[in-house]
């Protein structure tokens, strides 16, 4: 019989002051609320029916993520990558879109990047290189980080162009999964930006 094919679990970590407020979150190590810790814990609820075996847990370093990697029971697995840390926002780091456009009426992250930090491509990269991390362990994965990371892994799990992510979005403590269709040489998208676990 054969192997089922793996799927990445992509788990982006609870809400913060921030993410509440739309500032945008890069490198700041902002804690979770109240109400992220307990939307961890749904998350972690939902997790824990996973009957198959996983092969790797992979978190981003900062706390948002840890925690919620923690809270969801998997805390004592997660192996810190700084490859999956969010977007580096530079000199946006803390601003709100709305707050940017005022100077910048037709901005948008994913086509014209930030002034004094990375670039897609750099992000992208770095998505690329977890991708291999998580292929070359061979079995199933799940990844704790961060929104606009996790939409550029999703859109170069597929193939697509990094600004492709700006298509796909993604809520605090929502659960993704990636996989493939017949083979390894057909990567999918399973499911996306699901929070049914958030329902009280």
């Amino acid at each position: 019989m054969a192997q089922p094919l793996p799927k990445i679990f992509l788990a982006r970590h609870g809400q913060t002051q921030w993410s509440l407020s739309g500032q945008h979150t890069g490198r700041s190590d902002i804690p979770l609320t109240a109400e992220g810790e307990q939307n961890a814990r749904r998350l972690g609820e939902r997790l824990a029916k996973i009957t198959d075996p996983i092969a790797i847990v992979l978190t981003s370093p900062v706390q948002r993520a840890r925690r919620t990697a923690e809270l969801a029971g998997f805390g004592d697995r997660a192996q810190v990558d700084p490859d999956l840390y969010e977007w580096d926002y530079g000199e946006y780091e803390g601003r709100k879109t709305a707050d940017i456009r005022r100077e910048r009426p037709d901005w948008q992250l994913f086509r014209d990047g930030v002034p004094g930090g990375e670039t897609l491509e750099q992000v992208a990269a770095r998505a690329d290189r977890v991708i291999a991390r998580v292929r070359a362990a061979g079995g199933n994965a799940i990844l704790f980080s961060s929104g606009h990371i996790l939409r550029v892994l999703g859109a170069r799990w597929c193939v697509f162009e990094p600004s492709a992510a700006g298509h796909l979005d993604l809520g605090t403590a929502s659960l993704s999964v990636l996989s493939y269709e017949h083979s390894l040489e057909e990567p999918v998208v399973r499911l996306w930006n699901d929070r049914e676990h958030l329902n009280p």
